[in-house]
């Protein structure tokens, strides 16, 4: 289930068939409470395709999920309006505190009587926002020193990763050029010995060195 092609597979399926085994449950004991099945009590479910141009309104706390059936470039907006300001407020500070400071000194400016709303409901239950909370900001100040640390953690093993291969390739490319050069005197010794056999030359003649194919 940790997926999300899962949900449509896997998750909504399982839960259409519990709500209709509920369903069937409450019908067959003659309509009674069934506790067991009693999360898919009222369950309802609504399956459609949207089409081009075409405009959703999801109510507020519906579970709702979309699946791209083609290649789609797609909209959305979080919608809060003075009808439930209140439970957007409530969640927002807690879930989004950086944002609802930045959401509150918005409302000063627009909408007073919103800002005053939510400073009212943070007096009610006790809340205080981060901007206000110097334990909050530390903790803040505190992750974003230690992702930093990590960070530059991780740029310095890659230059130390990059400077050994950097060391390795080098080191390689002179033992390469070390095996060359002794090939090249191996033949020149090879050749000078076979010329003595043969007594085509004497000690103190010259030797003279040609280029070869370090395969030869």
């Amino acid at each position: 289930d940790d997926e999300a092609i899962h949900y449509f597979t896997t998750i909504l399926p399982r839960m259409k068939r519990r709500a209709a085994a509920a369903a069937t449950s409450c019908s067959g004991s003659g309509g009674g409470n069934n506790k067991g099945n009693s999360d898919y009590a009222n369950f309802e479910c609504y399956e459609f395709t949207q089409y081009a141009g075409e405009t959703v309104f999801i109510p507020h706390g519906w579970w709702h999920a979309v699946l791209n059936v083609t290649h789609t470039v797609g909209i959305t907006q979080n919608y809060c309006s003075r009808r439930n300001f209140d439970e957007v407020w409530i969640q927002t500070r807690a879930g989004r505190k950086k944002m609802s400071c930045s959401w509150l000194r918005r409302l000063e400016e627009r909408h007073p009587d919103l800002a005053r709303r939510a400073r009212e409901l943070n007096r009610r239950d006790g809340f205080v926002m981060w901007e206000d909370d110097p334990v909050e900001q530390g903790k803040w100040r505190k992750k974003k020193a230690e992702k930093e640390r990590k960070k530059k953690e991780r740029r310095e093993r890659k230059k130390k990763k990059e400077r050994r291969e950097e060391e390795e390739e080098e080191k390689k490319k002179t033992v390469s050029s070390s095996r060359q050069r002794s090939k090249k005197e191996k033949w020149g010794e090879h050749r000078t010995a076979e010329r003595r056999k043969e007594g085509t030359m004497e000690d103190g003649d010259d030797v003279v060195m040609r280029e070869v194919s370090p395969d030869y």
